[in-house]
């Protein structure tokens, strides 16, 4: 008999990774990073919350109330300025006169005198086809819309505005009347509907451009087919503030 020493055992087990092993362990990898990332992007708060869009609405409308300060700041300082500039001068009276006529076609005095105010208003969330043959409305069809505004600045100056105010702001040659959704950007401030547009000029001629504009008439076929808000109103005396932000202008030119 040999000795149990000396007889052969079983060979050493050798732990085989098999794919099915492998796959299951890259699974948990995988998910283990998800719910990280998920941590990590939430940091204990509910991701699906409004909480951020709710921030930057309120970021949006403090820079917007900041803007709106330092507006009325400017048009002080330009007072004082204008003020001590008449003190000191010695333009004669026609420079005077010429200056003036310049400063009321810049838009940056009052203007007073005969007006119209047109108001834009969305639709009811909730509207439903007023005529017949009308498709259902698309959200886009409920709201108002930049070009919807540009159609009716552009109208009242056609028609002969001597100067318009957007809101509780005065144009002037370089503004720029801009919308994100239904949320109107004027000259860095920010406002929501419904929409106020009024314009110092001959009452007759400013409701004359207005029918006639093609993008208005367009505009009104979705007023009746949908509701959207159109109304004008005149007024026998109406006095527009002068425009007292920066009148810098910015411009782009090709790099050489």
């Amino acid at each position: 008999m040999s000795n149990s020493a000396d007889s052969p055992g079983p060979a050493p087990r050798r732990f085989a990774f098999r794919p099915i092993r492998l796959l299951t362990i890259a699974i948990f990898a995988l998910a283990g990073l998800i719910f990280w990332i998920s941590f990590n992007t939430a940091q204990g708060t509910n991701i699906r919350s409004d909480e951020s869009m709710l921030r930057l609405s309120d970021l949006i409308q403090a820079r917007s109330d900041k803007n709106a300060a330092l507006d009325e700041k400017t048009a002080k300082m330009r007072s004082d300025v204008d003020a001590l500039l008449h003190r000191d001068d010695d333009r004669s009276a026609a420079d005077e006169e010429r200056l003036r006529a310049l400063e009321k076609a810049a838009g940056t005095q009052k203007l007073r005198g005969s007006a119209v105010t047109v108001t834009l208003t969305d639709a009811p969330p909730n509207a439903t086809p007023r005529i017949s043959g009308v498709p259902d409305p698309q959200p886009n069809d409920l709201v108002i819309h930049q070009q919807d505004l540009q159609a009716v600045v552009n109208a009242l100056w056609q028609g002969g505005a001597e100067g318009i105010r957007v809101m509780d702001q005065r144009l002037i040659s370089t503004s720029a009347v801009r919308c994100v959704g239904n949320t109107l950007i004027l000259q860095g401030r920010v406002y929501s509907p419904p929409y106020k547009i009024t314009a110092v000029g001959e009452v007759s001629a400013l409701r004359d451009a207005l029918r006639e504009s093609p993008a208005i008439q367009n505009y009104q076929e979705y007023v009746k087919a949908y509701g959207l808000g159109w109304q004008v109103d005149e007024h026998d005396s109406v006095t527009l503030p002068g425009y007292s932000g920066t009148v810098d202008l910015h411009d782009a030119r090709p790099a050489d």
